[in-house]
């Protein structure tokens, strides 16, 4: 998955500000500096991904469309009578099935919620809420017809090209895998209850599966378990906790399971005792 990741921030008529970022997965591309807009590549090879295809020639007309961005959404902001402050978000991109088909997509959204999205296949853009605001962005952006031509190319054509680009320049950091390292430690916070932690920290990619057994059988979600967000390491790995409240000497045996693709068909398996 291919992913284009956009936020504007509008104070008022005259002040606005723009951030981006482009991940490939999980695995960041690059960034927009928000100052003099120029591009920051998080790695040599996504720069050299950009000098084939129409990556460059689309790179080159970004300063162009942020610019044009900003003036469209304080005229609509105009039209509508839209209060300051605004917040506009774009997702963009297109994931790549093993079947060798694609499917592209774009969303804008108001203040974290969508307001419309780009159907390739219809080249037409649909209101994503039942709101005078986002029918209102739909209208406008329909009637931009060669605006949605240039997208059904970008989302279709260049986004997988480019993807395929990325992956042949950057497969061993795109394919990168680190085992996650597993810790189970207790904590008592009252004489009657004891919380079992379990600390999961280091790996990559993302998706993991950490679960409780109680003598031998996972623990059902409910109210003693608690899991928290998946969230980011300083070196570009991921942690997360997962917590199970038990009556201190309860009598039963517990392990924390950890299951994650650079294991393979192998499972950590943690006890606590």
């Amino acid at each position: 998955v291919f992913k284009y990741l956009h936020t504007s921030i509008f104070t008022n008529i005259s002040s606005s500000e723009v951030f981006a970022v482009a991940l490939v997965g999980d695995t960041p591309i690059f960034a927009l500096d928000p100052v003099n807009w120029s591009i920051h590549f998080h790695w040599p090879w996504a720069y050299q991904a950009t000098l084939e295809g129409d990556i460059m020639k689309i790179k080159s007309h970004y300063k162009i469309f942020l610019r044009n961005m900003i003036r469209y959404v304080h005229e609509l902001a105009h039209q509508g009578q839209l209060d300051y402050p605004l917040v506009v978000q774009i997702r963009a991109g297109c994931v790549l099935h093993p079947n060798g088909t694609s499917r592209g997509f774009m969303y804008i959204g108001e203040d974290g919620r969508d307001l419309t999205a780009f159907e390739v296949d219809k080249q037409q853009w649909v209101s994503r809420q039942p709101s005078p605001v986002a029918d209102m962005v739909s209208k406008s952006l329909n009637r931009q017809k060669s605006i949605s031509g240039l997208l059904v190319h970008i989302l279709s054509i260049s986004c997988e090209n480019h993807v395929l680009t990325l992956c042949k320049y950057g497969k061993a950091d795109l394919e990168r895998q680190e085992p996650p390292v597993a810790l189970v430690f207790a904590r008592t916070p009252s004489p009657a209850q004891l919380l079992l932690v379990c600390r999961v920290t280091g790996f990559y990619p993302r998706p993991i599966s950490v679960a409780w057994l109680r003598d031998g059988q996972e623990v059902p979600p409910g109210p003693a378990l608690n899991t928290s967000a998946i969230l980011p390491n300083a070196d570009l790995t991921y942690q997360l906790r997962s917590i199970l409240a038990v009556a201190p000497r309860d009598g039963h045996s517990y392990a924390c399971r950890v299951r994650h693709r650079s294991l393979g068909t192998r499972s950590l398996l943690i006890p606590w005792g």
